[in-house]
């Protein structure tokens, strides 16, 4: 460590896994409503158009919060957004199971919705400064166990079903293990005091943004192009949450319990991917990483599509989570470097455009498939990869 850092060596390293525990207890909130979306649509009634207007209300929960996240951050430290927001997670998600209304769940879902995004907003600030003081990407590694969190919750309350644990006792399981790692990691992370003076050490005055400058931040080009990068990337990882269920399940005849498998194949390929990621960074630059992981990514999906084979289709979906694990981290870290706009309103501002494709672009492919069918759905999403690729040949920086 560098003299005059804030923080000791162990603090930074349980703060690291602490943070790390976070990103675990976001995912498999998350990924636990997966395995719902089905069932939620045969109790409520509902066709594809109708799932997709309900899916919008969790989106637009987290795409408004989102930016309040920012300005809460900033004032009362991430480590506090963060436990509120995982413990309303926890608390919310035996609902999704329970509530028979659409009405309900629709509120329920604006709620979930809130809390995911206050707390993706705050444990990407936070990884950001554990970053700084530890002084090698960690970035991929946190996104890691976000995806070893997906894959315990797509597939952890089918299984704790099969076992013949009573539904309601099984996600209530879930959000009880939210809750304890939630608050028995609290008080590793850093406080408000510690990340200020973080932020004060490693931001520079060249690079401290002049404050009439940051109410138009979020309309900066670089804000813009890599908001808009992360928007199609999210909306593939929204595609696998909120649609591989359905799909296998209607498409490729897998039975209602074991439809997770989908997205489970992906959070295991991505979990992977990223547990490894930092490295591969490190050696490669971001921009190989982006254009080859988009490419790989397309593939997957055109594979899961237009194969005949369930295995074919998850095949596919492992390929899509090898290619897309290491894009949204490189994203964020350079949303964290961009020159003239503070981290506290980069990350806000990317992650708020980005995540309007993990949350509310999965609403548009339910109304493509309604329309059409949930594989040009999909097809439309391998499209979107495939340009991803090209734009940041052609504008992204080799970081």
């Amino acid at each position: 460590m560098n003299a005059g850092l804030v923080t000791s060596t162990p603090t930074v390293l349980r703060a690291r896994s602490a943070t790390q525990l976070v990103f675990f207890v976001c995912g498999l909130g998350m990924a636990s409503w997966a395995p719902m979306v089905p069932l939620a649509k045969d109790r409520l009634a509902l066709n594809d158009a109708n799932l997709g207007l309900l899916l919008l209300l969790l989106g637009a929960g987290a795409m408004l919060m989102m930016p309040t996240s920012g300005w809460l951050v900033s004032r009362l430290g991430s480590r506090l957004v963060m436990a509120c927001a995982a413990l309303v997670m926890a608390l919310t998600l035996p609902l999704l199971l329970l509530l028979s209304s659409t009405t309900a769940m629709a509120i329920t879902l604006f709620v979930f919705g809130s809390a995911i995004g206050a707390i993706d907003v705050a444990m990407n600030a936070h990884g950001l400064q554990v970053q700084n003081l530890y002084g090698k990407p960690i970035m991929s590694s946190l996104h890691g166990l976000f995806s070893v969190g997906g894959l315990f919750g797509s597939l952890g309350l089918g299984f704790l079903i099969k076992l013949g644990l009573n539904p309601v006792y099984a996600i209530g399981s879930i959000a009880l293990l939210m809750i304890v790692i939630t608050v028995t990691q609290y008080r590793q992370l850093f406080s408000v005091a510690v990340e200020q003076q973080v932020m004060a050490q490693f931001v520079t005055a060249e690079e401290k943004p002049a404050t009439g400058r940051q109410p138009y931040a979020w309309l900066h080009g670089s804000v813009l192009f890599l908001g808009s990068m992360c928007f199609a990337v999210f909306l593939a990882e929204g595609a696998i949450l909120d649609w591989s269920a359905i799909f296998l399940r209607d498409s490729k005849g897998i039975d209602a319990e074991l439809a997770g498998a989908g997205y489970a194949a992906f959070s295991v390929a991505m979990a992977t991917m990223r547990l490894v990621g930092d490295k591969l960074v490190t050696r490669l630059t971001g921009k190989t990483v982006v254009v080859g992981g988009s490419l790989v990514g397309a593939l997957g999906l055109a594979i899961a599509v237009l194969s005949p084979w369930v295995l074919g289709t998850l095949a596919g979906f492992v390929l899509l989570g090898l290619g897309a694990a290491n894009i949204v981290p490189i994203f964020f870290s350079a949303a964290g470097r961009l020159p003239g706009i503070s981290p506290t309103v980069s990350i806000p501002a990317i992650t708020t455009i980005g995540y309007t494709g993990l949350l509310a672009g999965p609403a548009l492919l339910g109304f493509i498939a309604y329309r059409f069918s949930l594989s040009i759905a999909l097809g439309f999403i391998a499209l979107l990869l495939v340009v991803v690729a090209l734009s940041y040949q052609v504008n992204g920086k080799a970081n």
